[in-house]
């Protein structure tokens, strides 16, 4: 899977793994679904990636799902 990295922000927000608000890395990254080689640069979305500070959890949601 492709991916490029657009933006990197700090937020407060609820972590499920520490049950408290807490900083999280903020970033877009454009992944690329299809798994065929053709066209697969048109099955790209950006998708919406926060990273927990405090114990690392990583999520993931896609953006056009938002």
């Amino acid at each position: 899977m492709s991916k490029s990295e657009t933006g990197l922000t700090e937020l407060t927000e609820y972590c499920d793994i520490c049950g408290v608000r807490t900083p999280h890395n903020v970033s877009i990254e454009l992944k690329t679904e299809s798994t065929k080689q053709t066209n697969q640069e048109f099955s790209r979305e950006p998708y919406r990636v926060t990273e927990c500070v405090k114990c690392g959890d990583e999520n993931f949601q896609r953006m056009n799902d938002a």
